[in-house]
């Protein structure tokens, strides 16, 4: 089995996991976080062809398609595209999912879409040049690229060779709940990391692999394919959330991902 099979196996596996989860409003990282930081930097939408990468279960396909864009979902696994089919056929937004690689989007010609959005998700993707490769070429012309991404200077929760690529401390011990600082164990090469989803507010736990990799290897790569850098973000929690999910105030200190939208050239 390749690698790539096996990772759109352990998204096959998590999908209903995956669901449920970001369904019931128990994502508030994306909720209360990434996601006011994303759209607002996507901006309108409406009338627009917007292409969704690694679309997962549809929840901002649905988004973009209730903001008014013509949207279509991309995604390799066979499970999440089968549960955002059945969402859209309850929904009636006029969404079209695909089950498709986002290293090789065959089934879309040069310049078909004015926006590419890839949310919290680039990093998952092994061949990651070639994504970004893809979206430049299925972008027209000024056509714009958003993607977010955890923040490779900060990330933390994975392992790499049995060890925390970074650990948050607490003053008086995780059970404190108030984390004081992140401490870095390591930023520069690249390491593939396996993430473990087993908080409480998942209903059945599960893993997934991420890739870490820097700023600097991102940058040459959006360069490469024609990209040029139009904005960045690193977004800070919502003050409601901050407020509500005391796990999201320490990220009122140190950021948890980072936005960039990129222009084709």
């Amino acid at each position: 089995m390749s690698s790539k099979d096996e990772l759109s196996r352990e998204w096959d596996d998590s999908s209903e996991s995956w669901a449920e989860f970001v369904r019931q409003g128990k994502d508030y990282y994306r909720d209360e976080m990434n996601n006011p930081a994303a759209f607002k930097i996507i901006g309108n939408v409406k009338g627009k062809r917007v292409l969704d990468l690694s679309c997962g279960e549809g929840y901002n396909t649905r988004i973009l398609a209730q903001r008014g864009a013509k949207v279509v979902g991309v995604d390799f696994s066979e499970k999440m595209i089968k549960l955002a089919r059945q969402q859209e056929k309850k929904e009636k937004l006029g969404i079209s999912y695909h089950m498709s690689d986002a290293t090789n989007l065959k089934d879309f010609k040069d310049g078909s879409f004015d926006v590419v959005v890839c949310l919290m998700a680039l990093m998952d993707i092994e061949q990651y040049e070639d994504a970004i490769s893809e979206a430049a070429r299925v972008l027209t012309r000024n056509g714009r690229f958003t993607f977010s991404i955890t923040h490779p200077c900060f990330e933390f929760g994975g392992t790499i060779k049995g060890g925390p690529i970074g650990e948050w401390k607490y003053k008086e011990g995780p059970a404190e709940k108030e984390a004081s600082h992140l401490e870095v164990k390591r930023y520069f090469g690249n390491a593939k990391i396996e993430i473990s989803w087993d908080m409480e507010r998942v209903v059945k736990p599960f893993k997934t692999t991420s890739f870490h990799r820097t700023l600097t290897d991102y940058f040459r790569e959006l360069n490469k394919s024609g990209f040029v850098v139009s904005r960045l973000v690193e977004p800070k929690p919502t003050p409601r959330g901050a407020g509500k999910y005391p796990s999201l105030r320490k990220h009122t200190k140190i950021p948890h991902s980072i936005i960039m939208e990129a222009i084709r050239k």
